[in-house]
């Protein structure tokens, strides 16, 4: 399945935390929900990271700790994950899996249901479908560990009982947004793409109060 999905859906505002909140797309995510009119809370291991996300309530700890969780989650509507990990081409990779877990087993404490996740282009079934370079260099010397966790993360979010879109963006970039994404569940002709974080941020804060997404798993592309 194809959608083309145009950016600036109207949605009322809620109460979101998001995890990641001091990377690349983590940065464009929290920026546009405070746009939006959504209010914020950002879970941070370093507050000093963190100085420019004005606007955004800091609650500084762990993802990996369900206690910290449970704190930021406090009177929330839903949760994005824009958690990210290094390249690893040696050393194996348990954090998205292991702070996913706890954030699954904290959001079902607090009652929040709805997750919005974060993998990227290689998780699951689209493994494969990033091109030559991607497929046959760039992956199995570098991301072939972290790609190991990611589906670990995919399956527990599947597996959760939340309300959860798992959103699996092509190769990212820092270029100005399009405002038009390409959402793809059939990948039968698809073999690599880009997208900007900008336009990644807009689709996942599309999905917070948007069902088009529910319980699937997209790759977006420009």
């Amino acid at each position: 399945m194809t959608t083309r999905t145009d950016s600036g859906a109207k949605t009322s505002p809620a109460k979101i935390l998001v995890l990641g909140a001091t990377g690349g797309t983590g940065r464009q995510i929290v920026r546009q929900a405070l746009a939006r009119g959504h209010q914020v809370t950002a879970l941070v291991r370093s507050p000093e990271k963190a100085g420019d996300l004005t606007g955004a309530k800091l609650v500084v700890g762990d993802v990996r700790d369900e206690t910290a969780l449970r704190e930021a989650l406090k009177g929330q509507d839903a949760v994005v994950s824009a958690l990210g990990t290094p390249a690893s081409p040696f050393r194996d990779v348990t954090l998205l899996s292991t702070a996913t877990r706890a954030l699954v087993q904290a959001m079902n404490a607090e009652r929040v249901s709805r997750l919005v996740a974060i993998t990227g282009l290689g998780a699951g079934d689209s493994r494969g479908h990033g091109g030559f370079l991607f497929d046959r260099v760039i992956f199995p010397l570098l991301l072939r560990k972290v790609y190991a966790d990611k589906d670990r993360q995919e399956a527990v979010v599947r597996d959760s009982g939340l309300d959860w879109v798992l959103v699996r963006p092509a190769v990212l970039n820092d270029k100005p947004g399009r405002g038009q994404v390409q959402a793809l569940t059939d990948l039968s002709t698809f073999h690599g793409g880009s997208i900007s974080r900008q336009d990644v941020a807009t689709f996942v804060l599309d999905q917070v109060r948007g069902d088009a997404w529910l319980h699937r798993s997209p790759l977006i592309t420009w």
